[in-house]
């Protein structure tokens, strides 16, 4: 089964009210979707969730060409060969040997993306190919896996009730664990955000909390300490963007709180010293934002080996397939299920699943990925 095409297209929808996390305004609500398609006329179709859009495309377009008449079932093949472009080679410098010169070092991110996009596209061929769906081909039971909702970002002038107000109605659409924003406002005042949360959505719903990196370690000790009283499940991006794998470790040996970490990162490299430094209890690597499924599996059987849990970062519709294969380590998806913060992804799927009373993530039966893309509802979105 043969690679003939491999093509992306952008989608962006605005999003109608001004949020922000504790880093920047949430403009937006995109999507980046990748089709492949092959000699065998099996299509497959993966997603991406990082910019700039049109400097992503281009990588699709770029990275696809050198993988035309490849084997599309030979995802790890593929993935190596295009991963190893990102550094030199002998001879590629001066193109010796029709290699390839090596990609440029400024476009990491967007290249990762890019290989991540066409990584899921082949999976989803994969499954297709087999007739089962990727959970099943993983050994997964295809049980829904528990999931949560965020929500809680900052809004101009928004009280602690709004908040308060949002997720607890995230609690009454069967949601039993939700997250909420932080970081955003001095601790003492998030403290007491928070706190308005909990009461709001009661004691035996899990709270997360998603910081956005506005910590060095001082402060994000005593902001684990402040917050803890809130029953907490986890601590989420608390550190700034530069923290190190032992800086998250000095943090985890002083925080009552346990730590959730990951999903910025674009190999499963920086995770693994992550995980080995003892530093994080939840691995939230995001194959849709770099890499591929074929690189979160690889974190997710890591972290199951180290005892860790994994909670991929944003679409269920992809990620809940990795946790399903982890039995025993694959915690919980996120979920995002207010329209107002993602007006896209609620009419990406003409199928999308629907949350179980007991606030899981239900698992497909079709093959691949087992998903339809409501391509007519998303046009009016089509970046040029």
């Amino acid at each position: 089964m043969k690679i003939t095409r491999v093509s992306a297209q952008g989608y962006s929808a605005p999003v109608a009210v001004p949020l922000w996390t504790a880093h920047e305004a949430m403009k937006a609500a995109f999507d980046i979707i990748v089709t492949v398609e092959t000699d065998a006329g099996i299509t497959g179709h993966g997603h991406i969730h990082t910019g700039p859009i049109p400097e992503v495309v281009e990588w699709v377009g770029r990275l696809g060409e050198m993988i035309l008449g490849r084997d599309a079932r030979a995802h790890m093949a593929v993935w190596e060969h295009l991963f190893s472009l990102t550094s030199p080679r002998p001879g590629a410098w001066e193109g010796r040997g029709g290699e390839p010169k090596p990609l440029p070092r400024p476009a990491r991110p967007q290249i990762m993306a890019a290989i991540g996009g066409i990584d899921i596209a082949l999976w989803d061929i994969k499954g297709k190919a087999a007739g089962m769906p990727v959970w099943a081909l993983l050994g997964g039971s295809g049980e829904p896996v528990p999931a949560y909702a965020t929500g809680g970002y900052y809004r101009p002038g928004g009280s602690d009730a709004v908040y308060a107000e949002e997720l607890a109605g995230f609690v009454a659409k069967g949601f039993r664990a939700v997250k909420l924003k932080a970081g955003g406002e001095t601790v003492a005042d998030d403290a007491r955000r928070i706190g308005a949360v909990r009461r709001a959505i009661g004691a035996d719903v899990a709270l997360m909390l998603d910081l956005n990196a506005p910590y060095d370690l001082t402060t994000a000790i005593a902001a684990a300490h402040a917050f803890a009283p809130h029953g907490i499940t986890w601590l989420e991006e608390i550190l700034h963007w530069h923290a190190t794998a032992q800086d998250w470790a000095r943090l985890a040996a002083a925080s009552p709180v346990p730590l959730a970490h990951g999903e910025r990162e674009i190999t499963r490299l920086p995770v693994r010293d992550l995980i080995d430094a003892g530093a994080i209890r939840f691995v939230q690597f995001d194959a849709t934002r770099a890499a591929g499924f074929t690189e979160a599996l690889r974190i997710g059987r890591y972290a199951a080996e180290k005892g860790v849990l994994v909670a991929p970062h944003t679409m269920p519709e992809i990620h809940a397939h990795l946790v399903s294969a982890l039995p025993g380590h694959g915690y919980i998806v996120e979920a995002h299920p207010d329209d107002v913060r993602d007006p896209l992804g609620h009419v990406l799927f003409a199928n999308r699943p629907h949350l179980t009373k007991d606030g899981r993530w239900p698992l497909p039966d079709a093959p691949g990925f087992g998903l339809e893309i409501d391509w007519k509802s998303i046009e009016r979105w089509r970046v040029a």
